[in-house]
């Protein structure tokens, strides 16, 4: 038996006779309880915290340009071939041309402290502005993480829902043609029927079988996806207690107020951020035109010498010390920020264009989402009629074929019939789901899921 068997296998064992059932081991999970743990576990929101905490780390860096910067400086230089210099004639005692002589000492060794600090500058000040607004964009980023995960999760959450309502669907219909079998077969004995009659009603039945293991299959990997999503162990047993029949939406949907909705979303604060953050480097590379101001201040020990250069009794050390401003003016760059200005410039039209992109988008996203949950409604109302109809078909068809009044194609197919029409409201249910969530997502309501 290799591994995919005994996966589906197991997993058939816990459901059998029906998902609903669970183990005293077996987490329960409706779908705001589902959220709530991917908000807490999932990985996309956990990189998210880490990039809005590093931001915070990031103002503290900038930050600390404008503070005093303090250095303890120190050097030790052993010359081991000096410069030699050319002094005048009239230098050399023995008149014979210019005097030669090497320049310096053997050792020079300096200590001292360096002090220097900000006074002015526009790029410092703006560089506060920029790091502040990119911490605010790191939070609305795990705002926007929040409602993908939201999103996803409640996604696979139905579709988990919507595939145990199909699987007991199977489940119900098995039960009818096991016992449909079992009279034939006993018919059969008895010389009341063909034995054809008999292996049409199993290979019905073992067509049946086939797209229950199917399902199972699929089950297992779509509640995969849903503990992916919740950044849960795949080895945790879950069952899920919400029904496909669960209503999101608190009010009737509308398209009233969509410029406020769509405000709203976090992947519209995270456009207008970016726009923000673009307008304050075009500011930065702008500031590169101002003078800058600093001050600055040293104090030094420092001491040149001939011989050892350690333990050297004759080595004398002299203080030196100095205090100033730095003055820095910039003239021409040969237009390099004028340049820079100029594609930034470029970039934030682009960034308009997102924008209006965007709110014709979420337009789009809505007037689809009320389309379909309308459309969805209509059609879950007209199955539901179907399903009934079908139901009663089959069971007139049931009932005439055990009164030898109806031939044993008409009750497959009155089966079959009935089996189509569940599989389809099933489908229409989760449709519905998804329209509810989209046109939440659309509005920027999806975190209302877990209050």
């Amino acid at each position: 038996m290799n591994i995919k068997h005994l996966l589906v296998g197991l997993a058939l064992f816990s459901m059998s006779p029906a998902f609903a059932q669970s183990q005293p081991d077996v987490k329960e999970l409706d779908l705001q309880t589902a959220v709530k743990y991917a908000l807490e576990n999932n990985e996309s929101i956990k990189k998210a915290s880490y990039d809005e905490l590093g931001s915070k780390y990031q103002v503290n860096e900038v930050r600390s340009a404008g503070l005093p910067q303090v250095d303890v400086k120190g050097s030790a230089v052993r010359t081991l071939e000096k410069s030699m210099i050319a002094l005048p004639a009239e230098f050399n005692p023995e008149g014979t041309g210019p005097l030669i002589k090497p320049m310096g000492t053997d050792n020079t060794v300096m200590a001292g402290l360096s002090v220097t600090q900000l006074l002015f500058s526009k790029s410092y000040f703006v560089g506060l502005k920029a790091v502040k607004s990119a911490e605010d964009l790191y939070r609305i980023r795990k705002e926007m993480a929040t409602e993908d995960v939201i999103y996803n999760v409640g996604s696979a959450y139905y579709q988990v829902l919507q595939t145990e309502e199909q699987f007991n669907s199977i489940n119900a219909n098995l039960t009818k043609l096991t016992q449909l079998e079992k009279i034939l077969t006993l018919q059969y004995k008895n010389d009341l029927v063909k034995k054809v009659d008999v292996n049409r009603i199993k290979v019905n039945k073992i067509n049946l079988q086939n797209q229950k293991e199917n399902l199972q299959a699929a089950y297992v990997q779509q509640l995969n996806v849903l503990k992916f999503f919740m950044g849960m162990p795949l080895e945790e047993e879950i069952t899920l207690t919400g029904s496909a029949e669960d209503k999101l939406l608190d009010t009737h949907p509308t398209m009233a107020g969509l410029t406020e909705a769509a405000t709203e979303r976090a992947q519209f604060k995270v456009l207008n951020k970016m726009k923000e953050l673009k307008a304050l480097e075009i500011e930065n590379i702008r500031a590169g035109y101002y003078p800058s101001l600093a001050a600055f201040g040293n104090y030094n020990y420092q001491s040149q010498y001939d011989g050892r250069m350690i333990g050297n009794s004759d080595a004398m050390w002299f203080p030196n010390s100095q205090v100033g401003l730095q003055l820095n003016i910039p003239i021409f760059d040969g237009l390099r920020k004028k340049s820079q200005v100029q594609q930034r410039e470029i970039e934030l039209k682009k960034m308009d264009l997102d924008i209006q992109q965007y709110n014709k988008s979420t337009q789009v996203e809505l007037s689809n989402a009320l389309s379909q949950l309308g459309n969805s409604q209509n059609n879950i109302t007209s199955q539901e009629k179907n399903v009934e109809l079908a139901q009663e078909v089959y069971n007139t068809t049931n009932q005439l074929y055990k009164e030898a009044l109806a031939p044993l194609s008409d009750l497959l197919n009155a089966e079959t019939a009935l089996r189509e029409a569940q599989t389809n409201l099933n489908n229409e249910r989760l449709k519905y789901q998804l329209a509810q969530l989209n046109y939440m997502k659309a509005r920027g309501e999806l975190e209302s899921i877990t209050k």
